[in-house]
């Protein structure tokens, strides 16, 4: 792969702290450092920002393939997303105020797009370095769903990237939280940084 654009989000309503905005960069200065020719980009966690700034950066540096990170607070592990699916939750706003018109992303559209990675080989990548990594079947009904569903509407035309994937990470414990009884898994930055990298040289490997 010449070239991965990997983006991340800014805080969003209920979550004042998002963990993918530290580490988009932290992961592209890892992978120019191995060999990997990586953009980086936050977007906005609003629609208006996907819709206006996804085609830009596609168009500006003809990605090979395009990583996306998002939180997922809930998660007890990293989620290799496998699919979008076409639906958007109507009552939620994004961080600008906005909530969308209908809970379809696109009429008359499948329900759902499979994500265009190997994602074995990704899972594999990740657990290797000893952080707790799943395959997951639901990218949600938020602006994550809604990103990873535009860039694979990108990647199915011409030119488009030949790879896009997302990946879901879990909440940070602060530092001044208490674990719960010991059974709680928690995750650092990283953590984060060290499978996101092992994602990337996966992706980018032909």
């Amino acid at each position: 792969m010449r070239t991965i654009l990997v983006t991340g989000f800014g805080p969003f309503p209920r979550a004042p702290f998002n963990p993918t905005a530290a580490l988009v960069p932290r992961l592209a200065r890892a992978a120019r450092r191995s060999g990997i020719n990586c953009v980086a980009h936050v977007f906005a966690t609003s629609y208006a920002a996907v819709d206006r700034e996804l085609p830009a950066l596609l168009a500006t540096h003809r990605p090979d393939a395009i990583v996306m990170f998002g939180l997922a607070g809930g998660r007890k592990s990293l989620s290799i997303e496998t699919v979008a699916r076409n639906r958007r939750i109507v009552w939620f706003p994004d961080a600008a105020g906005t909530a969308p018109p209908r809970p379809a992303i696109a009429l008359g559209a499948p329900s759902s797009r499979r994500g265009r990675a190997p994602f074995m080989q990704l899972l594999a990548a990740a657990r290797a370095t000893r952080v707790a990594t799943a395959l997951s079947r639901d990218a949600g009904n938020y602006l994550c769903n809604y990103l990873y569903w535009c860039a694979l509407e990108a990647a199915a035309k011409p030119g488009g990237p030949q790879r896009a994937v997302f990946v879901h990470v879990p909440e940070l414990r602060p530092k001044s939280r208490p674990r719960a009884h010991g059974r709680r898994r928690t995750f650092t930055l990283d953590q984060f940084e060290r499978a996101g990298h092992a994602i990337l040289r996966a992706v980018s490997r032909r």
